[in-house]
């Protein structure tokens, strides 16, 4: 999912895990009026990152094989689906939110706990949606961007809906109370470690910040568009700061 218990410098969890690119201006982005706060609160979550949270994941990406990482991720993506089920809901996409709760009932049952996609190999669409979405949905489609303390970009639309998402998780806030917050710690771990060999192109950007918030802002509106927009070329702006 987009917006989830993701911690500590994802920078953007959809930022690294998909192409996207940006342009260097000089003029102010209409999009981030508060900019001089938002590189602050970029700076400090980077710096905490580079403290704490990429050496543990390193670390975890060391110890665990590949395959394991990945029984991991799909457990934690399969237990944030009811919000993607409510959410496809609300936009009154009702045969997508069918399709969405039959992938979950199958991943919980035939997946063993969504250990294994079972019904990405029955060929059952995959969704990504949270509340933002539906509230860009409803109406609510610019927002201003907003760097968050520790969970990363967002906006004035997006930040706020994280509560909703958060309070409709019934199938991860159940798994936390019984496991306990040490589940939120190796979601975060899990989730930071599969976007290592990302960290390169980070760094190798012209200027982290806008890399990270035009990549972001694209990628968001990608989701909310459902896939139809269409993204610029991932490496076309790491050779523009060249």
């Amino acid at each position: 999912m987009g917006n989830s218990y993701l911690p500590v410098v994802l920078l953007a969890l959809p930022l690294l895990s998909a192409c996207a690119g940006s342009q260097v201006v000089k003029e102010p982005h209409p999009r981030d009026p508060w900019e001089g706060y938002n590189r602050a609160m970029y700076s400090f979550n980077r710096t905490l990152d580079k403290a704490v949270l990429r050496p543990v994941a390193r670390g975890y990406d060391w110890v665990l094989p590949g395959p394991v990482q990945d029984g991991v991720g799909n457990v934690f993506t399969n237990l944030h689906y009811p919000v993607v089920i409510l959410n496809l809901a609300l936009q009154g996409r009702p045969a997508a939110s069918g399709a969405a709760l039959g992938r979950f009932v199958i991943n919980s049952t035939l997946g063993v706990a969504g250990v294994f996609d079972v019904a990405t190999r029955l060929e059952i669409p995959e969704f990504n949606e949270d509340f933002g979405q539906t509230l860009a949905v409803w109406g609510w489609r610019d927002s201003r961007y907003l760097m968050l303390p520790l969970l990363g970009p967002s906006t004035l639309r997006d930040g706020p809906a994280l509560g909703v998402d958060w309070t409709t998780d019934v199938a991860w806030n159940w798994a936390r109370d019984e496991a306990g917050y040490g589940l939120v710690a190796v979601e975060v771990v899990d989730t930071r470690a599969g976007l290592l060999d990302r960290e390169d192109d980070l760094e190798e950007s012209y200027d982290e910040y806008l890399f990270v918030r035009d990549a972001w802002l694209q990628h968001r509106d990608f989701l909310i568009d459902n896939g139809e927009s269409e993204l610029p070329d991932y490496e076309d702006f790491l050779e523009d700061g060249e």
